[in-house]
């Protein structure tokens, strides 16, 4: 069995699509539509291109105006909701996408499909192309939709509109001024799905890369009211937390004043594959408790000589007055899909409640 994900579309998943497609097309033909699914070039797309390419051959199968087709679409959403497909629902995202590609034009007959669809697949992706053509009354179905009694619509709210939701297009607006969106994450604030705050907490994290102190602000005035709330705003920190962002320190009780950091101790030369380890202590001089966020931050050398600086999170305890700890990691450099590694010296220093030791360095051999 393969394990690409873009195998999730074989024949086996098009051929029950289609039996549940002739519910609502009686006059439907499943065999013709695998057909024109397997064409040319199949082997050779890749997971977002057959997603692609199944609408579009979908498109053949329904009304040319996309008005006509609306009906269909809701009827076949009712349909697919009570429906399982053994690969599970990633594959329907053609469904959104296809409201995207031949919609756009619609909005009064395409908005209301996304909150048909989004419960049995994602639409987040699809609703920004709409958020950007028809800013005002995009923002406030999504408004409304924060209020809806699904919390798959809820979510879609919120991700929907994130400024830099990962593998989708930015929202420029957004990420210039993100107060319009405000209210619709004040409704979610205190959701009852984690699925829901989860997603706020990382609208919350796009906002604080382009304006720290909206979220330092918005965090100052949810912090306190529940458990739930001070989790999701810890979660939209992590960013500004990972910078030392003192606003934000100040806010989760981060004082580095009272800690020091001594005896570091790492490995000098590794080659790739191997990890790299190291120890160190930290002592809270102070008589009373301190919490304590630890942290390391590695520099990784890029092809231009320059340094690229990723921080990682250890843990956070409160270390009792007087008391000294040790600490030992260990890192691990293997190949990954996001980094390229070069041979030479990198760097490494501690982070203690967003105080940051002096890097020291060892040496990488590929």
């Amino acid at each position: 069995m393969s394990t690409l994900l873009k195998d999730i579309y074989s024949e086996d998943f098009y051929r029950a699509f289609g039996g549940q497609l002739k519910k609502v097309l009686p006059k439907f033909s499943p065999a013709k539509f695998i057909d024109q699914i397997f064409a040319e070039e199949w082997e050779r797309k890749e997971l977002k291109d057959r997603m692609r390419h199944t609408a579009d051959v979908l498109h053949l199968h329904l009304p040319s105006d996309f008005r006509q087709a609306a009906p269909l679409l809701d009827q076949l959403s009712t349909q697919l909701s009570g429906f399982r497909f053994a690969s599970g629902s990633l594959a329907l995202m053609f469904l959104p996408d296809y409201v995207e590609r031949y919609g756009i034009e619609h909005y009064e007959a395409a908005v209301p499909l996304f909150e048909k669809i989004t419960p049995i697949t994602s639409c987040e992706f699809a609703v920004r192309p709409f958020l950007i053509r028809y800013p005002d009354s995009m923002l406030l179905q999504m408004i409304r939709w924060s209020s809806h009694p699904n919390h798959h619509v809820r979510r879609l709210a919120s991700e929907g509109s994130r400024p830099r939701l990962p593998w989708a297009i930015a929202l420029p607006a957004y990420k210039k001024d993100p107060r319009p969106v405000l209210p619709l994450l004040e409704n979610l604030r205190n959701d009852p799905s984690e699925y829901v705050r989860r997603s706020v907490a990382n609208h919350l994290n796009d906002i604080a890369k382009d304006n720290p102190a909206i979220v330092l602000e918005v965090a100052r005035s949810w912090k306190g009211q529940s458990a739930e709330t001070d989790a999701l705003i810890k979660h939209a920190c992590r960013t500004l937390l990972k910078k030392g962002d003192p606003g934000i320190l100040s806010l989760h009780g981060l004082d580095a004043r009272q800690l020091e950091v001594d005896r570091l101790k790492h490995r000098r030369k590794l080659q790739m594959g191997e990890s790299l380890d190291f120890s160190f202590t930290v002592l809270n001089k102070s008589k009373k408790p301190v919490l304590a966020r630890l942290e390391y931050a590695l520099y990784f050398l890029r092809q231009n000589g320059q340094y690229g600086k990723k921080v990682f999170k250890i843990s956070e305890k409160t270390l009792p007055g007087g008391t000294e700890i040790e600490v030992s990691r260990s890192h691990a450099f293997r190949p990954i899909t996001t980094r390229v590694y070069y041979t030479g010296i990198q760097r490494l220093s501690i982070v203690v409640n967003g105080r940051e030791t002096a890097p020291v360095d060892f040496r990488l051999v590929l």
